[in-house]
Protein backbone atom coordinates (compact mmCIF):
# COMPACT_ATOMS: atom_id res chain seq x y z
CA UNK A 1 0.00 0.00 0.00
CA UNK A 2 1.48 3.59 -1.11
CA UNK A 3 2.56 5.53 2.00
CA UNK A 4 0.22 8.62 0.59
CA UNK A 5 -2.92 6.29 0.48
CA UNK A 6 -5.84 7.68 2.74
CA UNK A 7 -8.81 6.43 3.89
CA UNK A 8 -11.18 7.15 6.53
CA UNK A 9 -14.98 7.04 7.75
CA UNK A 10 -17.30 10.26 6.43
CA UNK A 11 -20.89 10.07 8.11
CA UNK A 12 -23.63 12.08 6.36
CA UNK A 13 -25.91 13.90 8.41
CA UNK A 14 -29.02 16.06 8.30
CA UNK A 15 -32.35 17.24 8.57
CA UNK A 16 -34.98 14.18 6.58
CA UNK A 17 -35.41 14.61 3.49
CA UNK A 18 -32.23 16.92 2.38
CA UNK A 19 -30.89 14.23 0.48
CA UNK A 20 -28.46 12.77 1.72
CA UNK A 21 -29.21 9.30 0.25
CA UNK A 22 -29.50 11.15 -3.29
CA UNK A 23 -25.65 12.43 -2.62
CA UNK A 24 -24.07 9.10 -1.24
CA UNK A 25 -25.91 7.33 -4.39
CA UNK A 26 -24.27 10.06 -6.45
CA UNK A 27 -20.92 9.67 -5.14
CA UNK A 28 -20.51 6.23 -5.13
CA UNK A 29 -21.91 5.84 -8.41
CA UNK A 30 -24.42 3.35 -8.18
CA UNK A 31 -27.60 2.83 -6.72
CA UNK A 32 -27.68 1.65 -2.89
CA UNK A 33 -29.60 3.58 -0.14
CA UNK A 34 -33.27 3.73 -1.31
CA UNK A 35 -34.90 7.19 -1.88
CA UNK A 36 -38.09 8.88 -1.66
CA UNK A 37 -39.87 11.85 -0.80
CA UNK A 38 -41.36 10.81 2.27
CA UNK A 39 -39.40 11.48 5.44
CA UNK A 40 -37.52 8.43 7.50
CA UNK A 41 -36.45 6.98 4.72
CA UNK A 42 -33.39 5.57 5.78
CA UNK A 43 -33.88 3.60 8.80
CA UNK A 44 -30.40 1.88 9.27
CA UNK A 45 -27.04 3.23 9.09
CA UNK A 46 -25.86 1.97 5.48
CA UNK A 47 -22.06 1.68 4.69
CA UNK A 48 -21.01 2.71 1.17
CA UNK A 49 -17.21 2.32 -0.23
CA UNK A 50 -16.06 4.83 -2.77
CA UNK A 51 -12.00 4.59 -4.02
CA UNK A 52 -9.75 5.85 -6.30
CA UNK A 53 -5.83 6.14 -6.53
CA UNK A 54 -5.86 8.80 -4.11
CA UNK A 55 -7.24 6.52 -0.65
CA UNK A 56 -10.98 5.22 0.31
CA UNK A 57 -13.90 6.46 1.65
CA UNK A 58 -16.46 4.95 3.36
CA UNK A 59 -20.02 6.82 3.70
CA UNK A 60 -22.27 6.08 6.08
CA UNK A 61 -25.42 7.21 5.04
CA UNK A 62 -28.01 8.04 8.29
CA UNK A 63 -31.25 8.11 9.19
CA UNK A 64 -32.87 11.61 9.10
CA UNK A 65 -32.60 13.76 12.46
CA UNK A 66 -36.07 14.16 13.64
CA UNK A 67 -37.93 13.90 16.67
CA UNK A 68 -38.66 10.33 17.95
CA UNK A 69 -41.93 9.05 18.34
CA UNK A 70 -42.01 5.57 18.92
CA UNK A 71 -39.10 3.04 19.80
CA UNK A 72 -38.04 2.78 15.56
CA UNK A 73 -37.64 6.53 15.63
CA UNK A 74 -35.28 5.92 18.88
CA UNK A 75 -33.67 3.34 17.15
CA UNK A 76 -32.88 5.90 14.26
CA UNK A 77 -31.37 8.26 16.31
CA UNK A 78 -29.10 6.26 18.63
CA UNK A 79 -27.87 4.92 14.32
CA UNK A 80 -27.31 8.41 13.74
CA UNK A 81 -25.25 9.17 17.10
CA UNK A 82 -23.12 6.52 16.20
CA UNK A 83 -22.40 6.87 13.06
CA UNK A 84 -21.25 10.63 14.32
CA UNK A 85 -18.66 9.09 16.74
CA UNK A 86 -17.49 6.47 13.95
CA UNK A 87 -16.72 9.16 11.82
CA UNK A 88 -13.27 10.75 10.78
CA UNK A 89 -15.51 14.16 8.81
CA UNK A 90 -19.05 14.86 9.04
CA UNK A 91 -21.02 15.90 5.94
CA UNK A 92 -23.93 18.19 7.33
CA UNK A 93 -26.45 18.23 4.68
CA UNK A 94 -28.91 21.05 4.61
CA UNK A 95 -31.56 22.32 1.84
CA UNK A 96 -31.23 26.16 0.73
CA UNK A 97 -32.32 28.73 2.92
CA UNK A 98 -31.37 31.36 5.39
CA UNK A 99 -34.56 30.24 7.70
CA UNK A 100 -32.33 28.30 10.59
CA UNK A 101 -34.80 25.93 12.30
CA UNK A 102 -35.01 24.22 14.95
CA UNK A 103 -33.90 21.13 13.85
CA UNK A 104 -30.94 22.79 12.38
CA UNK A 105 -29.88 23.70 15.60
CA UNK A 106 -30.50 20.92 17.55
CA UNK A 107 -27.71 19.30 14.80
CA UNK A 108 -26.01 22.04 15.61
CA UNK A 109 -25.69 21.22 18.88
CA UNK A 110 -24.42 17.92 18.67
CA UNK A 111 -21.92 18.85 16.42
CA UNK A 112 -20.63 20.65 19.15
CA UNK A 113 -19.48 18.19 21.18
CA UNK A 114 -17.78 16.15 18.70
CA UNK A 115 -14.26 17.20 17.83
CA UNK A 116 -14.36 16.49 13.84
CA UNK A 117 -14.16 18.56 10.61
CA UNK A 118 -17.50 18.94 9.61
CA UNK A 119 -18.22 20.02 6.13
CA UNK A 120 -21.40 22.11 5.43
CA UNK A 121 -23.00 20.36 2.13
CA UNK A 122 -25.62 23.07 0.76
CA UNK A 123 -27.91 20.55 -1.47
CA UNK A 124 -30.63 21.35 -4.09
CA UNK A 125 -28.91 24.39 -5.81
CA UNK A 126 -30.51 23.84 -9.09
CA UNK A 127 -33.75 24.98 -7.87
CA UNK A 128 -32.07 28.28 -6.90
CA UNK A 129 -30.99 31.46 -8.31
CA UNK A 130 -27.13 32.20 -8.35
CA UNK A 131 -27.02 35.30 -6.85
CA UNK A 132 -29.17 33.88 -3.87
CA UNK A 133 -26.23 31.37 -2.57
CA UNK A 134 -24.52 33.84 -0.80
CA UNK A 135 -27.02 35.20 1.67
CA UNK A 136 -28.08 31.07 2.37
CA UNK A 137 -24.28 30.47 3.10
CA UNK A 138 -24.40 33.17 5.29
CA UNK A 139 -26.75 32.16 7.38
CA UNK A 140 -25.20 28.89 7.80
CA UNK A 141 -22.28 29.63 8.54
CA UNK A 142 -22.98 31.35 12.36
CA UNK A 143 -23.73 28.31 13.34
CA UNK A 144 -21.00 25.99 13.46
CA UNK A 145 -16.82 26.73 12.53
CA UNK A 146 -17.33 24.49 9.77
CA UNK A 147 -14.00 23.30 7.91
CA UNK A 148 -15.42 23.99 4.14
CA UNK A 149 -18.98 25.08 2.69
CA UNK A 150 -19.56 23.27 -0.52
CA UNK A 151 -22.86 23.95 -2.40
CA UNK A 152 -23.86 21.01 -5.11
CA UNK A 153 -26.82 19.62 -6.52
CA UNK A 154 -26.86 16.14 -6.09
CA UNK A 155 -29.95 15.25 -7.65
CA UNK A 156 -27.67 16.56 -11.30
CA UNK A 157 -24.70 15.76 -10.50
CA UNK A 158 -22.97 19.46 -10.21
CA UNK A 159 -19.79 20.22 -7.66
CA UNK A 160 -20.12 16.71 -6.24
CA UNK A 161 -16.50 16.01 -7.34
CA UNK A 162 -15.50 19.28 -4.74
CA UNK A 163 -17.47 16.80 -2.04
CA UNK A 164 -15.11 13.86 -2.59
CA UNK A 165 -11.58 16.46 -2.45
CA UNK A 166 -12.79 17.91 0.64
CA UNK A 167 -13.40 14.85 2.68
CA UNK A 168 -9.97 13.73 1.17
CA UNK A 169 -8.58 16.83 2.70
CA UNK A 170 -9.83 15.83 5.89
CA UNK A 171 -8.95 12.08 6.38
CA UNK A 172 -6.16 10.35 7.85
CA UNK A 173 -3.10 8.11 5.95
CA UNK A 174 -3.83 4.44 6.33
CA UNK A 175 -4.89 1.23 4.53
CA UNK A 176 -8.02 0.37 2.54
CA UNK A 177 -10.63 -0.79 4.98
CA UNK A 178 -12.45 -2.98 1.99
CA UNK A 179 -11.03 -4.52 -1.42
CA UNK A 180 -11.50 -2.23 -4.04
CA UNK A 181 -14.13 -3.34 -5.76
CA UNK A 182 -16.44 -3.23 -2.62
CA UNK A 183 -19.40 -0.87 -3.13
CA UNK A 184 -21.45 -1.33 0.28
CA UNK A 185 -21.22 -3.52 3.39
CA UNK A 186 -24.98 -4.53 2.93
CA UNK A 187 -26.01 -8.16 2.28
CA UNK A 188 -27.74 -8.66 -1.03
CA UNK A 189 -31.36 -9.72 0.88
CA UNK A 190 -30.93 -6.17 2.93
CA UNK A 191 -31.02 -4.79 -0.18
CA UNK A 192 -33.67 -6.13 -2.29
CA UNK A 193 -36.00 -5.59 1.04
CA UNK A 194 -34.83 -1.86 1.01
CA UNK A 195 -35.94 -1.57 -3.08
CA UNK A 196 -38.97 -3.46 -2.12
CA UNK A 197 -39.68 -1.09 0.57
CA UNK A 198 -38.91 2.08 -1.83
CA UNK A 199 -41.03 0.95 -4.20
CA UNK A 200 -44.07 0.75 -1.58
CA UNK A 201 -42.85 4.07 0.05
CA UNK A 202 -43.33 5.75 -3.26
CA UNK A 203 -46.46 4.26 -4.49
CA UNK A 204 -48.65 4.27 -1.38
CA UNK A 205 -50.56 7.02 0.43
CA UNK A 206 -48.68 8.95 2.87
CA UNK A 207 -50.00 7.57 6.40
CA UNK A 208 -48.89 4.24 5.91
CA UNK A 209 -44.91 4.32 4.90
CA UNK A 210 -43.91 4.50 8.36
CA UNK A 211 -45.42 1.51 9.64
CA UNK A 212 -44.38 -0.53 7.08
CA UNK A 213 -41.03 -3.05 7.05
CA UNK A 214 -39.75 -5.78 4.51
CA UNK A 215 -38.32 -8.79 5.17
CA UNK A 216 -36.87 -11.30 2.57
CA UNK A 217 -38.20 -15.35 3.26
CA UNK A 218 -36.46 -16.74 0.60
CA UNK A 219 -34.01 -16.22 -2.16
CA UNK A 220 -32.15 -18.54 -4.24
CA UNK A 221 -30.56 -19.34 -7.23
CA UNK A 222 -32.80 -21.92 -9.41
CA UNK A 223 -30.24 -24.76 -10.64
CA UNK A 224 -28.66 -24.51 -13.81
CA UNK A 225 -30.76 -21.50 -14.62
CA UNK A 226 -30.31 -17.31 -14.53
CA UNK A 227 -33.18 -16.82 -12.70
CA UNK A 228 -33.35 -15.88 -9.07
CA UNK A 229 -36.33 -16.94 -6.78
CA UNK A 230 -37.36 -14.38 -3.69
CA UNK A 231 -39.91 -14.41 -1.44
CA UNK A 232 -40.71 -11.32 0.70
CA UNK A 233 -42.87 -10.23 3.25
CA UNK A 234 -44.75 -6.21 3.44
CA UNK A 235 -45.39 -5.67 7.49
CA UNK A 236 -47.87 -3.39 8.26
CA UNK A 237 -49.48 -2.35 11.65
CA UNK A 238 -53.38 -2.09 10.51
CA UNK A 239 -55.33 -4.23 8.65
CA UNK A 240 -56.45 -1.27 7.33
CA UNK A 241 -52.99 -0.75 5.75
CA UNK A 242 -53.09 -4.50 4.51
CA UNK A 243 -56.23 -4.08 2.17
CA UNK A 244 -54.84 -0.52 0.93
CA UNK A 245 -50.99 -2.10 0.30
CA UNK A 246 -52.75 -5.40 -1.52
CA UNK A 247 -55.26 -2.89 -3.61
CA UNK A 248 -58.19 -3.81 -5.59
CA UNK A 249 -57.92 -7.12 -6.47
CA UNK A 250 -53.98 -7.26 -6.01
CA UNK A 251 -53.06 -4.52 -8.49
CA UNK A 252 -51.41 -1.79 -5.54
CA UNK A 253 -48.93 -5.33 -4.56
CA UNK A 254 -48.84 -5.74 -8.20
CA UNK A 255 -47.33 -2.18 -8.98
CA UNK A 256 -44.97 -2.46 -6.27
CA UNK A 257 -43.46 -5.93 -6.86
CA UNK A 258 -43.12 -4.78 -10.59
CA UNK A 259 -41.30 -1.63 -9.89
CA UNK A 260 -39.19 -3.38 -7.52
CA UNK A 261 -38.45 -6.51 -9.66
CA UNK A 262 -37.11 -4.26 -12.62
CA UNK A 263 -34.44 -2.37 -9.71
CA UNK A 264 -33.94 -6.23 -8.54
CA UNK A 265 -32.87 -7.44 -12.08
CA UNK A 266 -30.68 -4.52 -12.43
CA UNK A 267 -28.34 -5.34 -9.27
CA UNK A 268 -28.56 -8.62 -9.91
CA UNK A 269 -27.94 -9.05 -13.63
CA UNK A 270 -30.22 -11.66 -13.51
CA UNK A 271 -34.07 -12.52 -13.96
CA UNK A 272 -36.06 -12.27 -10.92
CA UNK A 273 -39.42 -14.61 -9.83
CA UNK A 274 -41.03 -12.28 -6.98
CA UNK A 275 -43.51 -13.02 -4.76
CA UNK A 276 -44.89 -10.91 -2.27
CA UNK A 277 -47.30 -10.82 0.86
CA UNK A 278 -48.80 -8.61 3.23
CA UNK A 279 -48.74 -9.13 7.29
CA UNK A 280 -50.35 -7.61 9.55
CA UNK A 281 -48.00 -6.93 12.82
CA UNK A 282 -49.71 -4.77 15.16
CA UNK A 283 -47.58 -1.94 16.75
CA UNK A 284 -44.66 -3.55 15.53
CA UNK A 285 -42.60 -0.03 15.60
CA UNK A 286 -42.66 -0.17 19.56
CA UNK A 287 -41.94 -3.79 20.16
CA UNK A 288 -37.93 -4.48 20.73
CA UNK A 289 -38.82 -7.92 19.39
CA UNK A 290 -40.49 -7.67 16.49
CA UNK A 291 -37.86 -4.56 15.11
CA UNK A 292 -34.80 -6.81 15.61
CA UNK A 293 -37.24 -9.54 13.34
CA UNK A 294 -37.27 -6.83 10.85
CA UNK A 295 -33.60 -6.13 11.11
CA UNK A 296 -33.53 -3.21 13.39
CA UNK A 297 -31.52 -4.28 16.57
CA UNK A 298 -30.90 -1.63 19.34
CA UNK A 299 -27.80 -3.98 20.23
CA UNK A 300 -25.94 -3.41 16.12
CA UNK A 301 -26.30 -0.04 16.35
Amino acid sequence: MREDFKSGFAAIIGRPNVGKSTLMNRLIGQKIAITSRKPQTTRNKIQTVYTCPEGQIVFLDTPGMHKAKNRLGEYMLGAVRQSVKDADVILWLVEPTSYIGEGERSIAALLTRVNLPVILVINKVDTIKKEELPAFINAYKDLHDFAQIVPVSALRGQNTDEVIRCIFKYLPYGPMFYDEDTVTDQPQRQIVAEIIREKALRTLDEEIPHGIAVTIEKMHQRERQDIVDIEATIICEKESHKGIIIGKQGSMLKKIGSSARYDIEKMLEEKVNLRIWVKVRKDWRDSDVQMKNFGYNRKEI
